[in-house]
């Protein structure tokens, strides 16, 4: 009996000595493997991902790595910082399930009480089945004082980073000045960000009100539908005046090409605004190669200051177009506004001109 302890004793010391040797031959390739990498740090960073995510899968917890803004590569070697981390959450909540998003940029100027944004919101709320894309709607804020007021009046807001201070951008940016054809060159770069993180989106002027879903009136085989400034009746036709503050824009391989070259083309146009640029691109043999199936949308349908919509009964949204001042633009947009408030109430039907107004249209 006491020979059958012994023997136990021994077995249980050989056992606790294997596991010893075991212990310390893991910690040694681990410390070379430390040394041997030069970057502990990530190391560190991507054997804690690693668990973290692992111990949350197995827990089907609530939790999981896309909290993090870092991320294992594909072959799970390398830890990347994901830069574009609040961007795609905030597009993962806004989307619809066809991972599409509404977008709109604002300053503080256009998101002041009683401002264009307040307008634009408005025409959401009364118009005909539009109310719900609201919640789709990210607005992008190119200052901290319209990212502190857009929390306060829509579900998705991001502030877009940007190298000028946050003052310079926050006045009214006058037509064609230095600051205008900044923020809308910058666009396109982050545009292309959305297309390349795989978004369709509607890029959608803030001094554009909706009144019905425009959504039924893209169509599937079109890669990027654009409104006019005037519009011919023929919808594939490059000699259309397109407006691109309303457009619809899917991604794909051939529309994230094409916003690279037309950023790219800045240089080149440097004295123009990005709209006038396509309007000379579209006609670049290199565009062409891209592949892009451009259409133009009805002023009917999709009308503006320019070309209003003459009919009530089909007209989806109504841009301050061919209009130049904050003042103005919201002066007409109001008239707006309350023509489309009169149609509701009264259920009026067509009419020569419906929209009228003594600011910008004329």
């Amino acid at each position: 009996m006491k020979n059958s302890n012994k023997n136990t004793s021994n077995y249980l010391k050989i056992a606790k000595g294997l596991m010893l040797l075991s212990t310390y031959s893991i910690l040694f390739l681990i410390v070379y493997y430390l040394i041997a990498s030069y970057n502990i740090g990530e190391i560190v960073l991507r054997l804690s991902l690693s668990s973290f995510c692992g111990l949350t899968n197995m827990a089907n917890s609530r939790f999981n790595c896309s909290m993090t803004p870092f991320m294992l590569s594909n072959d799970d070697e390398t830890v990347i910082y994901d830069k574009h981390y609040e961007l795609r959450k905030l597009l993962e909540a806004a989307s619809s399930k066809e991972k599409t998003v509404i977008l709109t940029y604002i300053n503080s100027a256009w998101a002041a009480p009683n401002s264009i944004f307040e307008i634009f919101l408005e025409s959401f709320r009364i118009g005909n089945n539009t109310a719900y894309l609201l919640n789709h709607l990210l607005a992008i804020a190119v200052d901290d004082a319209a990212y502190a007021r857009c929390q306060t009046l829509v579900f998705h807001c991001y502030l877009l980073k940007s190298y000028e201070p946050s003052s310079a951008l926050a006045h009214q940016a006058t037509f064609m000045t230095p600051s205008y054809l900044d923020i809308v060159w910058s666009r396109l770069t982050f545009l292309q960000t959305i297309l390349t993180l795989g978004y369709n989106f509607v890029i959608t002027d803030n001094d554009v009100v909706w009144f019905r879903d425009p959504f039924p009136h893209f169509t599937p085989e079109s890669d990027f539908q654009t409104s006019c400034d005037h519009f011919n009746g023929r919808e594939y036709d490059i000699n259309n005046h397109p407006n691109n503050g309303f457009l619809f824009v899917r991604s794909n391989n051939r529309t994230i090409k094409f916003y690279e070259f037309w950023a790219s083309s800045r240089p080149k146009y440097s004295s123009m605004h990005e709209q006038d640029a396509f309007n000379r691109l579209k006609y670049d043999p290199a565009f062409h190669q891209f592949g892009v199936k451009i259409r133009f949308l009805d002023t009917a349908y999709f009308g503006g200051f320019c070309q209003p919509s003459k009919d009530l009964d089909k007209v989806c949204t109504m841009h301050a177009n061919c209009c130049v001042g904050l003042h103005r633009k919201i002066a007409d947009l109001n008239t707006t506004l309350n023509v489309w408030k009169t149609y509701l109430s009264s259920n009026l039907t067509k009419s020569s001109r419906p929209f009228h107004a003594n600011k910008c249209i004329v």
